[in-house]
């Protein structure tokens, strides 16, 4: 048989490997040196092979020397030819029969779909635990005859072969645990039920992205079909209905699930996509990749309840009674915002004038002096608020801390605040809130304060010593805050 045009297996591995050609360019990328340590490889002088060899995309088209890949890859256990011109099964042969110790073999994106893989051929292939043949259009056949030379298959990988239906093997595999056979056309669950009668040790089946519409299965039958599948993934399927959720139920041992992308899911929110999928699937142990602790899982029952507590019993899930007898009939929670208030309105006092106004609570009281100073015409350095809280029983409180937050005393619509200044003549006006929040005042013709004495102290002072002139004034004159003539506290 003529030598196939193109790059050999042996030649690349020693352009890429001999440190005679080190660094080797392959296009934008190098390749890798090794140091050179013990590799169990009888050509150390020559070549320095790792134990894992990666020649993808490197336009591999044959074997080459046979002898000497025996030679060099005595120890090698893991092979990438991904992404290479490999057409002929038989260069194929020559390669993975001259690796004795080879458990993983890659040959996706090569075009092994125009030859026929003779039993011959792949009885070279007889100690490899995972196979990757995605992309490779290897057909139903192809992989029939890889099935039956290739008994300790653990994983087989066939996406991307645009397989619309299964063609099932005379001969059970009963050693694949995992089967990923994504993005593929395979949307009647006939197909996919030959998968569990091919493989019926099967754990782990990924079925992503293949538009699966429905599964028209019993629950019995799916018990039998599928007796040790612990996880599968169905994400992005076109499963519209939740009766096709509760059939994976069946599967015996299903501990996770995958289901995200489904069309039966888009209404839903994240939160209620999450805790109805798991109230629904109660052995499931892992959703979407997130661990499901019990906790969530308690949470996601009760919320389950009260979701469809006023549904129409007809719509009502079977699911919804289980759960009831579990934690008996719940109260709908109730709704709370706990959202802080932005702005309030308020009553702001000023003399004889009261002025209702929507102040934010996010700006501080210097802030509120600065809004405040436009509509009272007056200096904010002179101005002095209260803040009376209509419903606290201890009256009203000075605003006395320029950088403290409004949110922080916490108004509500409805409340009331009152400015106290100096006038601008020189006369203070002293001003006494009740706890009624009635305002009682006194003019008292004093100069202001000097600036070498506290302001604190000084109005202390002045209080102190206008406290009878105020009494006389609030019992003669002006009355008591609670009554005629009653005496202010």
């Amino acid at each position: 048989m003529d030598q196939p045009s193109g790059r050999s297996f042996m030649q690349v591995l020693c352009e890429k490997y001999s440190p005679e050609n080190f660094p080797y360019r392959r296009g934008p990328g190098m390749g890798v040196h090794v140091p050179a340590t013990p590799q169990g490889s009888p050509m150390k002088d020559r070549l320095n092979l790792p134990s894992v060899l990666v020649l993808n995309s490197c336009g591999i088209t044959c074997a080459g020397d046979e002898n000497e890949i025996a030679a060099f890859c005595a120890h090698v256990f893991e092979l990438d030819l991904s992404d290479n011109k490999l057409e002929d099964w038989h260069e194929v042969s020559k390669i993975v029969s001259n690796v004795p110790h080879l458990e993983f073999l890659n040959l996706s994106s090569n075009p092994l779909s125009l030859s026929v893989l003779e039993r011959s051929c792949a009885g070279s292939f007889a100690g490899v635990r995972k196979l990757v043949l995605n992309n490779s259009k290897a057909s139903w056949e192809t992989v029939h005859t890889i099935l039956q030379e290739l008994p300790d298959l653990e994983e087989l990988f066939l996406c991307l072969n645009d397989y619309e239906t299964v063609s099932c093997s005379p001969v059970c595999c009963q050693s694949l645990k995992l089967l990923h056979i994504t993005d593929n056309n395979l949307q009647d669950w006939t197909e996919i039920r030959k998968l569990g009668i091919m493989f019926p040790s099967l754990d782990t089946l990924i079925l992503a992205n293949n538009n699966l519409t429905t599964i028209e299965e019993s629950e019995d039958s799916l018990a039998r079909l599928f007796p040790n599948l612990r996880s599968i993934n169905l994400h992005k399927s076109g499963l519209h209905c939740w009766e096709d959720i509760d059939k994976l139920n069946s599967f015996p041992k299903l501990e996770e699930v995958k289901l995200l992308g489904i069309p039966l899911l888009q209404s839903y929110t994240t939160e209620e996509r999450r805790k109805l999928l798991i109230a629904r699937l109660p052995c499931i142990t892992k959703l979407n990749g997130s661990i499901v602790a019990d906790g969530e899982r308690e949470d996601s029952e009760r919320f389950f309840i009260r979701y469809y507590m006023e549904f129409p019993e007809e719509e009502v899930p079977f699911r919804y009674h289980e759960l009831v007898t579990k934690y008996g009939k719940l109260e709908p929670l109730a709704v709370v915002d706990l959202r802080p208030q932005s702005s309030a309105k308020v009553e702001v006092h000023f003399q004889d004038k009261v002025e209702e106004m929507s102040i934010r609570l996010d700006q501080t009281v210097a802030e509120l002096k600065k809004h405040l100073k436009t509509v009272v015409q007056l200096s904010t350095s002179n101005m002095l608020l209260f803040y009376l809280d209509q419903e606290a029983p201890f009256g009203p409180e000075e605003m006395k801390y320029s950088s403290r937050a409004l949110h922080s005393y916490g108004i509500r619509d409805g409340d009331k605040i009152y400015i106290w200044w100096d006038r601008e003549d020189g006369e203070r006006e002293h001003r006494r809130l009740t706890g009624a929040g009635e305002l009682v005042v006194t003019p008292k013709p004093a100069p202001l304060v000097c600036s070498a004495v506290p302001v604190q102290n000084e109005r202390d002072r002045r209080a102190k010593k206008s406290k009878q002139d105020e009494q006389e004034i609030i019992s003669g004159s002006l009355g008591g805050p609670f009554g005629d003539n009653s005496t202010a506290a």
